[in-house]
């Protein structure tokens, strides 16, 4: 893997920054979530099933929304984040929710040194995680260790064919296969608040299905189930239309593209 921790500083700057937006817009709402919304969407409900009592890792967590409905299912659940910004709020909503959840500010390829091996029954990471990982190989063989046998990996992402895009335009501007150095942005807004006066320096990767394919099965894991969507649950990109209640589609042609991918992987 490249030496990333310069690449790996920026972005975590760049969440800092985000989330101290993202913890009181509309996007997130926080007071619904407070009094009891559900923060998982359906694709990724589709596939966690029963987690009560089991131990769930939940990787580039965010400030933990997503973590403490997996709680709120009856999971004891760790998020892990390289944002200490996040981490910080995370812990904050779950005191103010009385929801148990364990929060561990970390870059993602250092998972192994905070846990033991096979200390998990679930690994969970969700929409626009991998992008900010140029090594999906090592991010696969930490998450091997970490399950326990029989344990699964559940894994819901932004179809790579989607980011091939640059949204404002509809034209394609992005790779579709897997590159060594990041793209490299610097931008102002975020997703959630895209008026913010936020200034970001972000890099980031793409991956296409056989990049993430390839690195499960390299490292002990069994693909159980594949399944793609056309659209995405979150309205989180420019000129995306509202087809239905969390379905927005956002395409250039007669025919919806595929937006949404999910999986599961088992140890």
């Amino acid at each position: 893997m490249l030496n990333w921790t310069e690449y790996a500083e920026d972005n975590r700057l760049s969440w800092n920054a985000r989330t101290k937006v993202h913890i009181t817009s509309a996007f997130y709402d926080v007071a619904g979530f407070l009094e009891g919304k559900e923060s998982l969407k359906s694709p990724e409900l589709s596939l966690i099933g029963d987690i009560r009592g089991k131990r769930v890792l939940h990787l580039q967590c965010h400030f933990g929304q997503d973590t403490l409905s997996l709680a709120r299912h009856g999971a004891v659940a760790t998020g892990l984040d390289i944002s200490d910004e996040s981490i910080h709020y995370a812990r904050e909503l779950s005191t103010q929710m009385g929801v148990e959840a364990t929060f561990i500010c970390a870059d993602v390829y250092t998972m192994t040194e905070h846990f033991d091996a096979a200390s998990f029954d679930m690994v969970y990471a969700s929409y626009g995680a991998i992008c900010w990982l140029p090594d999906l190989s090592e991010w696969a063989r930490q998450i091997s260790t970490l399950l326990k046998p029989g344990g699964k990996l559940i894994l819901v992402e932004f179809h790579p064919l989607l980011y091939m895009f640059d949204f404002p335009t509809k034209a394609l501007g992005y790779p579709y296969f897997s590159h060594s150095l990041p793209i490299t942005e610097n931008t102002s807004g975020t997703y959630a608040e895209p008026n913010s006066n936020i200034l970001l320096k972000d890099h980031f990767w793409t991956h296409p299905i056989s990049e993430v394919l390839e690195s499960i099965l390299k490292h002990n894991l069994k693909l159980i189930s594949f399944r793609e969507w056309d659209y995405s649950p979150y309205n989180c990109f420019e000129n995306m239309e509202e087809v239905g209640p969390e379905t927005f589609r956002f395409s250039p042609y007669e025919h919806p593209i595929p937006h949404v991918y999910g999986l599961i992987a088992e140890k």
